[in-house]
C-alpha cells in the first residue's frame, strides 16, 4: 500500500503518540490488564484510520476528451442549477461530491487544459453537507479551460474535520485531466460548476471514483 506525501507528517505523529501509550502501557501499568488491552485496541484503530485515510492507490489516468471526470472519491450529495458569482458569473450546474474520512482523499483534475483561474478563501468549517458550505468555508476555486474554449470551475471546500487544504497547481499551467491537483485532509466536499447544457452522467447519492467515474459530458464534443 503506497501513502500519500501530504500524511507523511500525520503518520509520524501518530507512531510516535502509539509508541509512547503502549510504553506507558506495558511499563507502567501492569496490574491493569483491562486497560491496558482498552489502549492497545484504541493504538491498532487509531494507526489503522491514518493508514486508511492518506491511502494512495496506483490508477490508470485514462484521458477521455469530451469528459469531465470526478475530482475526488465519494458520493454525490448536490446536483442543482445555482447562480456562479465569483468567475463565471452566471447560472451552473453544481455537482457535488462528499467524502467521508474512509474515501481517499487525493484531488484530480477534471479535464485537461489551462488552470485559468486559482484563489483561496478563509473561511468557517461547517460541516460539509451544510447547504452554505461551498461559499461560507475555507475553500480554494479553481477554473480550468480545455482547448476548444470549454470551462470547468470546482471548489475543494473543508468540512468540519478538515482543518488543511491543499493545491498543488497555479494559474497559467497547462494541466492533464486525472493529474493529481491537491488533497483535503479528514473528510470535505469537491464542488463541480458545470456548464447548464452538459450531458449529466451521475445521480444523486450515486457513489464516484476520482480519476475514473465520469461526471458530465460536454454536448458540443
Amino acid at each position: 500500500m503506497k501513502f500519500h506525501k501530504e500524511g507523511i507528517p500525520s503518520l509520524i505523529i501518530t507512531i510516535l503518540f502509539i509508541t509512547a501509550l503502549n510504553a506507558i502501557l506495558y511499563f507502567f501499568l501492569t496490574e491493569y490488564n483491562i486497560i491496558r488491552i482498552i489502549g492497545y485496541v484504541i493504538s491498532g484503530f487509531l494507526l489503522i484510520t491514518i493508514l486508511q485515510f492518506f491511502r494512495n492507490p496506483s490508477r490508470n489516468r485514462v484521458q477521455r476528451e469530451g469528459h469531465i471526470i470526478s475530482p475526488a472519491d465519494g458520493k454525490v450529495v448536490v446536483i442543482e442549477e445555482v447562480e456562479e458569482t465569483e468567475y463565471f458569473n452566471e447560472k451552473r450546474l453544481q455537482v457535488s461530491v462528499f467524502m467521508s474520512p474512509v474515501n481517499v482523499h487525493i484531488n484530480r483534475y477534471p479535464i485537461s487544459g489551462l488552470l485559468k483561474y486559482y484563489k483561496y478563501h478563509p473561511g468557517l468549517y461547517l460541516v460539509a453537507w451544510h447547504p452554505k458550505s461551498s461559499t461560507e468555508n475555507e475553500r480554494t476555486t479553481i477554473v480550468v479551460e480545455d482547448n476548444k474554449g470549454r470551462s470547468v470551475l470546482y471548489r475543494q471546500v473543508a468540512g468540519a474535520l478538515a482543518r488543511r487544504i491543499v493545491f498543488f497547481g497555479k494559474e497559467g499551467i497547462a494541466v492533464e485531466q486525472n493529474e493529481e491537483c491537491g488533497f483535503i485532509k479528514f473528510g470535505s466536499r469537491v464542488d463541480l460548476l458545470l456548464p447548464l447544457d452538459v450531458e449529466l452522467k451521475v445521480k444523486l447519492n450515486e457513489k464516484v471514483k476520482g480519476g475514473i467515474s465520469t461526471i458530465a459530458k460536454f454536448n458540443n464534443d
